[in-house]
C-alpha cells in the first residue's frame, strides 16, 4: 500500500526522471531500449490527469479518514481532465464531504455537477438525487425534495436501506401536506424493505406510532 501510495503521489515527478533516464539510456546506450522509460512516463502522465489519486481514496473513506481523503481530493487540479465515471465519483465525494460539513450548498453543487457528468450506472444516478432531496429537506424545500426522492427510487438506489430512507422521507413529507393516504402507502415501502439500518430502523418505528393513529 506504501509503494502504491507513493506511485500515485509522486507520478509527476517520477515521470519527468523517467523521462531523463530515457535520454541518458538513448544516447549513452541505445534508443531501442529507450522506449521503455518514456512509454512508462506517459501513462503515468496520463495517470495523473486521467485518474488522479481517486485509487487511493476509498481506502481512506472507509478507514473514516475524512481529512486524509480530503487532503487527496484537494490533487486534483483538473477535474475535467479525469476520466468520465472517476470524475463523477469526484464530485460525489466532493458533496458527502461538503455534507458533513453541514455546506449544503457546496454539496447540492458538486452531485449537479456529478450528474451533468453522468453516472456510470443509473444506481449511482439514483444516489445522488436521494442525496438531493435530503439536502432540499434539510433546506426546508419540499416540493424540490419530493421530487428528487421520486426520481431517485424511479432511477433505482443501490440497496435496500436507502430505498427505505427515500420512502421514508416521502412518507414525511406527505404527513406534512396533510396527504396521508400516500403516507401510508410510502411508509408501508420503506416498512417493506426491512432496512438493517439502525437509523432508518429507528425513524420507522418513530413514523409507526404516528401512523397508526391515522385514521382510514
Amino acid at each position: 500500500m506504501n509503494l502504491r501510495r507513493f506511485l500515485v503521489t509522486y507520478r509527476l515527478p517520477l515521470a519527468v526522471a523517467l523521462i531523463a533516464l530515457g535520454f541518458l539510456t538513448g544516447f549513452k546506450v541505445t534508443w531501442w531500449i529507450a522506449w521503455i522509460p518514456f512509454l512508462l512516463a506517459i501513462l503515468m502522465i496520463v495517470a495523473y490527469f486521467m485518474i488522479g489519486p481517486m485509487t487511493l481514496i476509498q481506502g481512506y473513506m472507509e478507514s473514516g479518514d475524512m481529512e486524509g481523503a480530503q487532503k487527496l481530493l484537494k490533487q486534483v487540479k483538473y477535474p475535467n481532465l479525469l476520466y468520465k465515471p472517476i470524475r463523477s465519483s469526484y464530485y460525489m465525494l466532493q458533496s458527502n464531504i461538503a455534507s458533513m460539513g453541514d455546506d449544503l450548498d457546496l454539496a447540492e453543487a458538486q452531485l449537479r455537477k456529478g450528474l451533468e457528468t453522468g453516472m456510470p450506472e443509473k444506481e449511482h444516478e439514483g444516489s445522488a438525487y436521494l442525496q438531493l432531496g435530503m439536502i432540499a429537506l434539510k433546506k426546508g424545500n419540499t416540493k424540490e425534495a419530493s421530487e428528487n426522492l421520486k426520481k431517485s427510487l424511479q432511477l433505482g438506489v443501490p440497496d435496500k436501506d436507502s430505498e427505505a430512507m427515500a420512502n421514508l422521507y416521502l412518507s414525511q413529507i406527505c404527513i406534512q401536506r396533510r396527504d396521508f393516504r400516500n403516507a401510508k402507502v410510502y411508509f408501508n415501502k420503506a416498512k417493506s424493505c426491512k432496512s438493517k439500518n439502525e437509523q432508518v430502523v429507528e425513524q420507522i418505528k418513530e413514523l409507526a406510532t404516528y401512523i397508526a393513529r391515522i385514521p382510514g
